[in-house]
């Protein structure tokens, strides 16, 4: 991210410093024009007012400029006289910018390039009181030249400016990067205020993603502990009995049979625990089929509990069923399977004598299932904690058979 924000503001700063070069340059160049016309209408009006037709005033003048040209042009474009050329091989001059100006306002300039475009000559013309025009000019460098000319200067400033701006944007980007910093130290501070209201809400975001990740993970590992718990019971009692029944301990046929047979109920637990790890796997699973079947809720709890209805008889507990046919959409052998869940915990969790009562009713266009019995209960300090997977109420969380 720092390394990003320092080159973005490296380019914004580099395109900034020759746009600004570039804006200078034109300015002095412009002011420099500027500054080269007025120069030459001072000296034309100063000419002007020293001019008489009747000497040669003018040719004198013009003789000793070093730098400037003077031209006498007539009303009809002849050249008259030219301090740089021979006026006789001139042509007529009439059709001239400048000169067309000041015949027809008094005064005029402009300014021609040179084929090379290093140089840009610049005239000035000015109406005489005889109806002539008095012409100055001079050469003075081009836009091009001038760009050239200033083209080291223009890379040594440039140089200089980004080694300036490579130093201002590491330090301005430390500071603001450095609360980014601070917030990530800072997850679980709820007093924790960033500097920057603008990133209040996306702070705000992460410390509720950060807060449950970090429960989700919480999670897991008592769901791995409950796991391992449950596994390790059932193969423990295998390891004892095979043992036991390994190094002849159990000599009776009939003592043999009856620690097969109890060999045997482990691994139905063991099954048992597989298959639900499997089934929560599958429901939790993002990529699980929602399909658009639906079943009646009561045919789903009297299927339940015609079921167990052998086991409830064997434990002394009554089970009833109640309510009306209600369409819940939800396809049948996963409601018979939640019915099963919830109806057997209520029989294995009761008391001799005890009962299991399911209401199914349709309330305000939904399937609504309540399932009541009469056993020992949930303490109130574990209710929030009974839809963990595999948690027990008791200590020791152990399987009830």
């Amino acid at each position: 991210m720092k390394k990003k924000i320092n080159v973005y503001m490296m380019l914004l700063a580099g395109l900034a410093i020759m746009i600004t070069l570039v804006l200078l340059t034109l300015v002095y160049y412009g002011n420099f024009r500027q500054q080269v016309i007025y120069d030459l209408r001072t000296t034309c009006h100063l000419l002007s007012d020293m001019y008489d037709a009747s000497d040669d005033y003018i040719e004198t003048a013009g003789d000793s400029a070093e730098e400037l040209r003077v031209t006498l042009i007539s009303p009809s474009g002849e050249v008259l006289y030219d301090s740089g050329a021979d006026e006789t091989a001139m042509e007529n001059h009439l059709e001239r910018e400048e000169v067309q100006e000041a015949l027809s306002a008094g005064e005029g300039d402009a300014v021609r390039q040179s084929e090379t475009m290093r140089h840009d000559t610049y005239y000035y013309a000015q109406l005489l009181p005889d109806g002539n025009v008095l012409r100055l000019s001079r050469v003075a460098v081009s836009l091009w030249s001038f760009f050239i000319e200033a083209v080291p200067m223009l890379v040594v400033s440039v140089a200089v400016l980004l080694v300036m701006s490579a130093v201002l944007a590491h330090l301005l980007t430390g500071r603001l990067v450095r609360p980014i910093a601070e917030m990530a130290s800072n997850l679980e501070n709820p007093g924790y205020i960033s500097p920057y209201p603008e990133i209040a809400p996306f702070i705000s975001t992460i410390r509720g993603q950060h807060q449950e990740l970090k429960k989700t993970s919480e999670l897991r590992q008592e769901f791995t502990a409950n796991v391992s718990h449950e596994l390790k019971t059932p193969l423990t009692s295998i390891k004892g009995f095979t043992d036991m029944l390994s190094s002849g301990m159990v000599a009776s046929p009939e003592d043999q049979k009856r620690f097969i047979t109890m060999i045997g109920v482990e691994v139905d637990r063991l099954i048992d625990l597989i298959n639900d790890i499997l089934k929560i796997s599958e429901l939790e699973s993002v990529a699980i089929e929602q399909c658009g079947e639906s079943a009646d809720a009561l045919a789903a709890a009297q299927e339940a509990q015609q079921l167990l209805a052998p086991a409830a008889q064997a434990a002394g507990v009554t089970l009833a069923v109640d309510g009306q046919p209600t369409m819940a959409a939800v396809p049948q052998s996963r409601l018979k399977e939640l019915l099963l869940n919830l109806m057997e915990n209520g029989v294995k969790y009761n008391e001799p004598g005890g009962s299991v009562t399911v209401t199914v009713e349709a309330r305000e266009g939904q399937a609504v299932l309540t399932v009541e019995d009469t056993g020992i209960g949930i303490p109130e300090e574990a209710q929030k904690r009974v839809f963990e997977r595999f948690y027990r109420v008791d200590k020791g969380r152990a399987r009830k058979n």
